[in-house]
């Protein structure tokens, strides 16, 4: 089932004060024009799968701060966060954190609330608790699609954006599945569904809640390449001392893998996952030039 929009795009960029500099709605029209007019280049991009426990370290310490730095230091320029508040309670201090981080980073992004309540007093925002992109590059459009739930189970998401990448269209899923078997399974599923309706080069990743042996992950290793098959020792979770993996990047057979890391950090309960990727150099927007 797809949701509306979940929220316009923003294009923040860090300067002082924290002000939006004005040339990014600029560099959103120059880089459309590149597609417009086939200007795409090939590219390198690194992403990121980072679920932030709503910014809360392994010491208990709320900083949004600790995570920024995570993110910055690995270079990464796309970004898919999971465990996201807005506003949500004060375990992250009512913080809008997809915003608070775009801002340090100088960053566009879009959020998306699978949990969407009303705020403890009228006229505060509205409680949410989801996930967020991040993306160095401009994000041309955003949806987030509710997926199959059981019963009162929560409620989980997809969130969809297409990346403007230096005139390459980048087609990005980030999502958080749920606990049980059988809700993955639909889940999964309904993943498979929504990103067979786009063409071109794909990146799905996030908290999957699933080993990479597990039964409901095999139609999505059927129709995706698991960036970190073949590494069975890069386990995501608990940070403190890994144990296994239940965080993924997958990308269609028209993105090359250049390499891989799973990074150390005690900012979060996960650890975050990055991939260095090459677009396809036959992508259609791409005029042959290095």
């Amino acid at each position: 089932m797809k949701s509306s929009r979940a929220r316009s795009l923003k294009t923040l960029s860090l300067s002082v004060g924290f002000c939006i500099l004005s040339f990014a709605g600029a560099q959103t029209s120059a880089m459309a024009d590149e597609v417009v007019n086939g200007r795409g280049q090939p590219v390198d991009v690194e992403v990121m799968s980072y679920n932030i426990h709503h910014a809360e370290g392994i010491d208990g310490s709320l900083d949004v701060e600790r995570i920024a730095k995570v993110i910055a230091d690995s270079g990464a320029d796309i970004i898919g966060l999971q465990e996201v508040d807005n506003h949500w309670s004060t375990r992250s201090d009512f913080q809008d954190q997809a915003r608070l981080l775009a801002m340090r980073l100088g960053m566009f992004y879009e959020y998306a609330a699978n949990l969407d309540l009303d705020p403890a007093n009228s006229g505060e925002p509205r409680r949410q608790y989801g996930t967020a992109v991040l993306s160095k590059y401009p994000i041309l459009d955003a949806d987030n699609h509710s997926l199959a739930k059981i019963g009162t189970t929560e409620q989980r998401g997809l969130l969809e954006a297409t990346i403007n990448v230096k005139g390459n269209q980048l087609h990005f899923y980030n999502t958080h599945l749920a606990l049980t078997t059988a809700e993955r399974t639909l889940q999964i599923q309904e993943i498979l569904n929504i990103s067979g309706k786009s063409e071109g080069p794909k990146v799905i990743m996030g908290d999957l809640n699933a080993l990479p042996e597990s039964v409901e992950m095999v139609p999505l290793n059927e129709m995706y390449y698991d960036v970190f098959a073949g590494q069975p020792g890069d386990y995501t979770y608990p940070a403190t001392n890994p144990t296994k993996r239940i965080d993924y990047i997958f990308t269609s057979d028209d993105i090359e893998i250049e390499k891989t890391e799973v990074i150390r950090s005690l900012a979060s309960d996960h650890l975050p996952l990055t991939a260095e990727l090459e677009l396809d150099r036959d992508d259609p927007f791409h005029n042959g030039e290095e």
